[in-house]
């Protein structure tokens, strides 16, 4: 099947909102660390814990001042996640009394839960809030759906969720085969696809250098948790291990390496231009105006699009959700200064890239997750947050950050400097 290059169709049925009154105050995400890694035990819900506590020490705040905590995760990795947005609010410091939220957008859910907070700051419900991504990609369960009523001999069935959940049982095609699709629809080629990944790895190598994502992140270290009126809970690192404070999937990775690799999905991506499988959660502080003006705010969120397009090329998602953002605003692609777009795939995000017209040197300027990795509901809060760090230090206005979701969806959130 051929497909078009062509997303006009889809600007239509986006849903875009604008917020008149909402602002980033904070953030902090952890280390991104690769599957089975140093953090490979650590549950989501204490990953999110972790950020959360970090990014609102560092907003100023009390816990008191939140409203609410809305919290994001794809994977049920421990047998409390049912609770896992209520106890990351609690045990961040959030008063007895203020709710907290879970939601699940698959890859865009951190966008989609700084999207809720800061529709809730906006139409004045409360004066801050908590949104926050995490996600265990090593804890995904090995599960078993069939077995509550036993089951026949020789009719065992456990499957491994994280593998399950990389194909599409209606799109009729795994997520690495949509990458296919959107390369033979753009004429993206190995090479430019490996181009591409040494890219995203050399420009997160300089970020580590020069300090960009060290102020990001907060070094996780064995901690236990407490709140008032609650039992404690630890966040537990293996044995021998006493603080994480990198990424750890960065590293010098030129071009003759990455030409080594053998195709995953029979065309031009590789285990070296796909995104790496990590664990990590980010969160930030989204507060009013009013509340804002008494710190140094980072941002201001200005608006948010969510666009739906073919399963088969859901990777392209982000360009329908940001020409109908860009539309909304009566704003063009020139006048957006960064764009922060989650890398799933090489030529799913050169096909991004190509399909908003966004020059490379406004594109990914830190690298992306081929370099340091997609943990899936941290990273909307991630692009976020950096892409507004990265605003900051440029002197510049507006950025867009971005990310396509398994089925078909794409979500973009402009922000504005402060």
């Amino acid at each position: 099947m051929t497909y078009s290059t062509d997303w006009s169709a889809f600007v239509p049925g986006a849903l875009v909102e604008t917020f008149s009154d909402a602002f980033i105050v904070a953030g902090a995400r952890t280390p991104f660390v690769d599957y089975n890694g140093a953090l490979g035990l650590v549950s989501a819900t204490d990953l999110g814990i972790h950020a959360a506590r970090a990014a609102l020490a560092r907003s100023g705040l009390e816990g008191k001042r939140l409203g609410t905590t809305i919290a994001g995760s794809c994977a049920q990795t421990s047998f409390d996640a049912f609770f896992y947005p209520r106890h990351v609010g609690l045990f961040a410091g959030m008063a007895n009394d203020r709710p907290a939220l879970g939601v699940n957008r698959l890859c865009t859910t951190g966008f989609e839960a700084i999207a809720q907070a800061a529709r809730g700051v906006s139409m004045g419900q409360y004066e801050a809030a908590l949104a926050v991504g995490a996600e265990s990609m090593s804890r995904n369960p090995v599960a078993a759906y069939t077995h509550r009523g036993g089951f026949r001999m020789g009719q065992v069935e456990f499957k491994d969720f994280l593998w399950e959940s990389l194909f599409d049982t209606a799109g009729g095609c795994g997520m690495g085969q949509t990458a296919e699709n959107l390369a033979q629809a753009y004429g993206i080629d190995r090479l430019t696809t490996d181009t591409y990944a040494a890219r995203s790895f050399a420009r997160a190598q300089a970020a580590v250098e020069s300090g960009r994502f060290g102020a990001e992140i907060a070094p996780v270290t064995n901690a236990e948790f407490t709140a008032d009126g609650l039992k404690p809970r630890s966040l537990k690192l293996p044995r021998g291990v006493k603080e994480v404070a990198q990424d750890t999937h960065i590293r010098p990775t030129p071009m003759e390496i990455l030409a080594k690799l053998s195709p995953a999905f029979g065309g031009v991506q590789t285990g070296g231009n796909s995104s790496a499988i990590v664990d990590g959660a980010a969160a930030v502080v989204v507060t009013n105006g009013a509340l804002a003006k008494q710190g140094k705010p980072l941002g201001r969120v200005v608006a948010v699009a969510t666009a739906g397009v073919p399963a088969q090329v859901m990777g392209i998602g982000p360009v329908p959700a940001g020409l109908a953002l860009l539309a909304k605003l009566g704003m063009g692609i020139g006048d957006i200064d960064l764009v922060e777009v989650n890398e799933a795939f090489s030529s799913q995000a050169e096909s991004v890239r190509r399909g908003l017209g966004v020059a490379e040197d406004r594109f990914n300027v830190n690298g992306g997750a081929i370099a340091f990795g997609h943990p899936l509901a941290a990273t909307g809060i991630r692009c976020v947050y950096s892409a507004l760090m990265e605003l900051q230090r440029r002197g510049g206005r507006y950025a867009m950050a971005g990310a396509c979701a398994g089925g078909g969806q794409g979500m973009m959130v402009l922000v504005e400097a402060a």
